[in-house]
C-alpha cells in the first residue's frame, strides 16, 4: 500500500516511493545555505543602507524610519515568498526526475523510504531552523533598529546641542562686535556733529560781525595756527585802525575753566585790546554775559549787542589818545583861529544868514495870520446868513423837515455868533 507525502509548502500529495534521492538532498542542504547567506549578506548590505540613510537625512527620520522598516518587511516577505516558490519549483523538478527514476527499480523503496523520512525530519527541522532564524533575523532587526534609532537620536541630540552653542557664540560674537561698531560710529558721530556745530557757529560769528561792523576787518584765524577763532579789526570813519577784539566760539554742553586762560595768552600774542568768549553753556555762576579776569563772556545771542558796546569804548579810548597828543599845540592853533579875521567873517556871515531866515520866517508869519483873519470874518459872515435862512425855512417848513447844516457842530457855532 503506497503512503502518500504532502509538501508543507505547497499542499502537493505524491507517493513515498517517489521521495528525493539523496543527491537531492545534498543540492537542497547547498542551496538552503547559500540562500541563507545570501540572505545573511543581503540583510547586512541593507541595514549598512538604512544607517548611511539615517546619517544623510537629518528632517523626517522617524517617518523616513517607518518606511524603511516597512519596506524591509516587504522585501522580506517576498523574499521569503521567492524561497518558497523556488523551493517549491525545484522540488517539482526534482520530484519528475525522481519519479523516472523510481521506474526503473523498486528495489530502492525501503531505503526511500528511510531517506524520505529522513527528509522529512529534516525538512521539518529546516522549516523549525527557517522560523527560528526569521524570528532571531526580526529580533535582531528590532534591536538594531532600536539601538541605531537611540544613536541616531544622541547624535542629533548632541549635534543640535552643539550648534545650538556654536550658533549662540557666533550671536554673541556678532551682537559684540556690533555693539561696539554702534559705539564707535555713535561716538565719531557725535564727535563730528558737535565739531560741525562749532564751525557753523563760527561761521554765523563772523557773518554777524561783518553785517554789522561794515567798516571794520573781520578775519578768520586758520585751523592750527595759534590764536582765537576769528579777530576784529576796529576802524573809525576815517579808515583809522583803533583796536583789536578776538572772539573764541566754544559750542558744547560744558564749560571748561581753562578756556579763558588759553583766550588771555592767545589776546597778548596777537595784540589784541579785548577778547569775546562765545559759549553755549555759562559758568555755572553767571546767568548772562560779564568779565572775568578780564575776559568777557557771553552766549550767541548776547555778542552782537556785547561787539557795540566794546567797539564804540575802544574807539572813544582811541579818539581820547589822539586828541591828547600835542594838546598844547592844538590849544594856541585853537586860540589863534578863534581870534583870526577869517572866524570873524564866517561867524558874521553865519549871523546874517539867521538873522535872514529869521526876518523871512516873521514876514510869511504876518501874512499869514493876515489872510486867516480876512478868510474868518468871510466864514462867520457865511455861517450867520446860513443861520437866517435856516430860522426862516425851520419857520414855513418845521424845524425837522430839511437839514441845512453846513458842518457837524454848525449848533455851537451858531450859539458863539450869536454871543459875539
Amino acid at each position: 500500500m503506497a503512503t502518500d507525502i504532502k509538501c508543507p509548502n505547497c499542499g502537493h500529495r505524491f507517493p513515498m516511493e517517489e521521495a528525493v534521492s539523496e543527491e537531492f538532498k545534498n543540492d537542497l542542504r547547498e542551496q538552503m545555505t547559500k540562500y541563507k547567506k545570501q540572505r545573511d549578506d543581503e540583510f547586512a548590505r541593507k541595514e549598512v543602507e538604512l544607517q548611511k540613510q539615517a546619517r544623510d537625512k537629518e528632517a523626517g527620520l522617524a517617518r523616513e524610519a517607518r518606511e524603511r522598516e516597512a519596506l524591509l518587511a516587504r522585501q522580506a516577505q517576498e523574499e521569503r515568498e521567492q524561497l518558497r516558490r523556488t523551493i517549491s519549483s525545484d522540488f517539482e523538478n526534482q520530484l519528475r526526475l525522481l519519479q523516472e527514476a523510481n521506474r526503473d527499480g523498486e528495489e530502492k523503496l525501503k531505503e526511500a523510504r528511510r531517506k524520505e523520512l529522513e527528509f522529512l525530519q529534516k525538512v521539518q527541522d529546516l522549516h523549525t531552523k527557517e522560523q527560528e532564524l526569521d524570528l532571531t533575523l526580526q529580533r535582531r532587526l528590532t534591536e538594531e533598529r532600536a539601538t541605531l534609532s537611540e544613536k541616531i537620536r544622541k547624535e542629533e541630540a548632541e549635534r543640535a546641542t552643539n550648534d545650538y552653542q556654536l550658533r549662540t557664540r557666533e550671536l554673541e560674537k556678532q551682537l559684540d562686535d556690533q555693539k561696539k561698531l554702534v559705539e564707535e560710529m555713535r561716538r565719531k558721530a557725535e564727535q563730528g556733529s558737535m565739531q560741525l556745530q562749532g564751525e557753523v557757529q563760527e561761521l554765523a560769528l563772523e557773518e554777524m560781525l561783518r553785517s554789522a561792523f561794515p567798516f571794520d576787518l573781520v578775519e578768520e584765524v586758520g585751523k592750527g595756527i595759534r590764536g582765537a577763532d576769528c579777530i576784529q579789526t576796529i576802524r573809525n570813519s576815517f579808515g583809522q585802525v583803533c583796536g583789536k577784539i578776538i572772539y573764541e566760539s566754544k559750542r558744547t554742553k560744558e564749560f571748561s575753566r581753562d578756556w579763558p586762560e588759553k583766550l588771555k595768552a592767545d589776546m597778548r600774542h596777537l595784540g589784541a585790546d579785548l577778547a569775546v568768549l562765545v559759549t553755549q553753556t555759562m559758568p555755572r555762576d553767571m546767568e548772562r554775559f560779564g568779565e572775568r579776569d578780564g575776559i568777557w563772556i557771553c552766549t550767541f545771542s548776547e555778542v552782537r549787542a556785547l561787539a557795540h558796546v566794546l567797539r564804540d569804548g575802544v574807539v572813544r579810548i582811541y579818539a581820547a589818545g589822539r586828541s591828547s597828543e600835542n594838546q598844547g599845540e592844538k590849544m594856541i592853533m585853537l586860540y589863534r583861529y578863534l581870534t583870526s579875521n577869517e572866524f570873524a567873517e564866517q561867524w558874521k556871515a553865519v549871523r546874517e544868514g539867521f538873522m535872514a531866515m529869521k526876518l523871512s520866517i516873521q514876514r510869511e508869519r504876518d501874512a499869514m495870520e493876515k489872510l486867516w483873519k480876512a478868510r474868518e470874518k468871510q466864514l462867520e459872515k457865511v455861517l450867520l446868513n446860513t443861520a437866517h435862512i435856516k430860522g426862516s425855512i425851520e419857520g414855513i417848513a418845521g424845524s425837522d423837515s430839511v437839514d441845512l447844516r453846513l458842518t457837524d457842530d454848525e449848533e455851537s457855532d451858531e450859539s458863539d455868533l450869536l454871543l459875539n
